[in-house]
């Protein structure tokens, strides 16, 4: 099967390292290409692992509206109402046992929390991360941050290999968590059957969009479920290996107007 043969109805596309450039920007070519895309009645969702604090301001940059699935599916944020839609939570108790594990096993392990509209940091990731930009920032013990329901629990440590500390998290929590990169220097925690392939797929089920109606984007190995579900799975050139290699097609790297590309075709198919 070819792209070319598909009903095309909707267009989900990761941000980090996809839709935006290295300098996390959007460029023009992008900007147009989204526009003329949503003349033609073909829908484009943003599926990031971003909070929704920070997808807003890039959805304002290139012109997108209507829902956005935030932190690899765990919160449905609306862009026009700036209202959250729906939000899956990672329970307390869960993340509070696992932050007393890491502690024991992982000397100089620090955690970050995003919950909903809101974030914190425990006073060391704080030192280790001091850059935030346009946070509601609360600092507290990593306990103290989880005493209720959080959308993520974000665990870094600068010395061991992520692929390494994801394991450890996923061995430590088995079924009662999902586990995922995103491609930044820390891995995340979430509730159980949270990705964005899960999340997306509910909205799709709204609108009565089938899997065969819908390309997905992405680059990193919190894309792969989407990618998987999608009917046609596009990686940019600059994705990770397992990325590429899972991919129906590989367009051009985030720097190079991939996505942009991918819309324009669309938009020229009859």
């Amino acid at each position: 099967m070819s792209r070319g043969t598909l009903p095309i109805r909707l267009i989900a596309i990761d941000l980090d390292g996809t839709l935006l450039r290295s300098d996390g920007t959007v460029s023009a070519r992008t900007r147009a290409a989204l526009t003329s895309v949503h003349t033609t009645g073909v829908a484009t969702v943003i599926v990031t692992a971003r909070p929704p604090r920070t997808v807003r301001l890039i959805a304002r940059e290139a012109g997108l509206g209507g829902l956005a699935i935030c932190a690899n599916g765990a919160l449905i944020y609306d862009l026009a109402n700036e209202a959250v839609v729906s939000h899956v939570l990672l329970g307390a108790e869960i993340s509070r046992r696992l932050i007393g594990a890491l502690r024991e096993a992982v000397p100089g392990v620090c955690f970050a929390v995003e919950a909903g509209l809101h974030y914190g940091q425990d006073p060391a990731y704080a030192i280790d991360s001091p850059h935030l930009e346009d946070a509601d920032l609360r600092l507290d013990d990593a306990c103290a941050l989880c005493a209720e329901g959080v959308t993520k629990l974000i665990v870094r440590q600068r010395d061991w290999p992520l692929d390494d500390l994801a394991r450890l998290i996923s061995e430590l929590v088995g079924a009662s968590a999902t586990v995922t990169q995103s491609g930044a220097p820390f891995v995340e925690v979430s509730a159980p059957g949270v990705t964005k392939a899960a999340a997306l797929a509910a909205l799709c089920a709204e609108r009565g969009i089938d899997a065969a109606e819908v390309i997905a984007c992405g680059d990193g190995l919190n894309d792969l479920p989407m990618l998987e579900w999608a009917g046609w799975a596009v990686a940019v050139a600059n994705a990770h290996p397992v990325v590429l290699a899972a991919a129906d097609e590989i367009i051009a790297a985030n720097d190079e107007d991939g996505v942009a590309i991918v819309i324009e075709s669309v938009v020229r198919s009859p």
